[in-house]
């Protein structure tokens, strides 16, 4: 059994996915996130879209973080974390502006202050100033502050997103198709609206990452951080604190100093300028997105539209973020690829003709893409990541 599940967390979610097996998977089942009819204006045209996701166990590093370094602005980027898990998911089915966001924030309140609720509000109330300036608009609603220190150890944050957008404008996925090229985009480096070195880690996987990189400090200082019916040596098995520098991989010929704890907190980058602009100039060259989120570079199996081959043997080379990862755990390619996004957050799935196009486009906003595979005619759903260490099927 691998870490992630010793750890009570699945990497695939079967769980879910059987919990919910015989539920409406609405109007374009093979879509990134479910929609429905336009309850909301009654026009055959339009369809709604209601969708809830957040920072999962990213806000139990953020809250180690804070109690280490007293760096209280830490709590900004998990807002942020929040509000993108939705927004890029948004993003997948083509829903790029005129949406709605309510917050959810399960605290408990004996040792998570206001003080804190304080940056994950004006975080969020600053990240959605950004992105209007892009013409990105997602209106703030407020939302749910619950103190059920009952139920939560330290701090929950998560979102609601809801849009109406045309029928017509939807990314459905059932384009893609054999001889099709998948256009990814880059989690990692420092982009145009960044304002700092991203570690390209998202917001997925963040058990593993804290349990297999931090040290057993973290165990006895702060046991609020964990399930207490763990075993031992699953628990913070690494070897670093989160003060810890490393050098990053160098970009544009150079490498930054950063701590371990900006690796893993990096805010998780959206793609909203990248695709608004795609979305709004070439929405018919564009036959699928995927957020490789839950389930990372296996994520898109689940949203192909038939039997298929998807080949990967163009991805981006791993930033440092997950060699640490990797090191540290001794997990093997199979299950790093299951659980990260490994560097590469969003795939494009589009003919050769437009692949330059769009890679253009992302290079504008200064995040890095490339071709990094292609869909090849089969009689199963199937996925082959290769790489110079050789190939993982799936």
């Amino acid at each position: 059994m691998s870490l992630y599940n010793q750890r009570g967390v699945s990497a695939q979610k079967e769980d879910v996915h059987n919990a919910i097996r015989n539920l409406d998977q609405g109007l374009f089942p093979n879509a990134f996130c479910k929609l429905y009819p336009d309850y909301l204006g009654g026009d055959a045209n339009w369809v709604n879209v209601t969708h809830a996701d957040g920072a999962g166990t990213k806000s139990i590093l953020a809250y180690l973080y804070w109690k280490e370094t007293g760096d209280i602005s830490v709590w900004k980027g998990i807002a942020q974390d929040a509000i993108v898990m939705n927004l890029d998911d948004l993003l997948c089915v083509g829903i790029y502006d005129q949406i709605l966001f309510s917050s959810t924030v399960d605290r408990n309140k004996s040792i998570i202050p206001g003080a804190v609720l304080e940056q994950i509000i004006n975080g969020s109330a600053e990240l959605f100033d950004q992105l209007k300036s892009f013409g990105v608009n997602i209106h703030y609603l407020g939302g749910e502050t619950a103190d059920v220190g009952d139920v939560v150890r330290t701090i929950a944050v998560n979102g609601t997103m809801t849009a109406r957008w045309p029928k017509n404008r939807v990314v459905s996925n059932d384009r893609i198709k054999a001889g099709d090229v998948i256009v990814g985009f880059a989690g990692f480096g420092q982009c145009n609206y960044e304002s700092a070195y991203n570690s390209g880690l998202g917001s997925n996987g963040l058990t593993s990452a804290r349990h297999d990189v931090l040290s057993k400090f973290y165990a006895a200082q702060y046991p609020e951080t964990f399930e207490p019916k763990l075993k031992e040596e699953v628990v913070y098995i690494g070897s670093h604190r989160l003060t810890d520098k490393v050098q990053t991989e160098p970009r544009k010929g150079s490498s930054v100093s950063v701590t371990i704890g900006q690796l893993l907190l990096s805010p998780t980058r959206t793609f909203a300028p990248v695709l608004k602009k795609i979305l709004e100039h070439h929405f018919d060259a564009v036959h699928g997105l995927v957020h490789c989120s839950g389930g990372g570079q296996t994520k898109c199996l689940k949203y192909l539209p038939g039997p298929m081959r998807i080949v990967k043997d163009n991805l981006f080379t791993p930033p440092i973020v997950f060699n640490l990862i990797q090191e540290a755990s001794g997990a093997d390619a199979r299950e790093m690829y299951q659980v990260f996004n490994m560097g590469t957050r969003l795939e494009l799935f589009t003919d050769a003709q437009h692949a330059d196009t769009f890679i253009r486009i992302a290079q504008e906003f200064g995040v890095d893409a490339q071709i990094v595979g292609r869909v090849e005619p089969s009689d199963k759903k199937e996925l082959i990541i290769a790489n110079a260490n050789g190939e993982v099927v799936f």
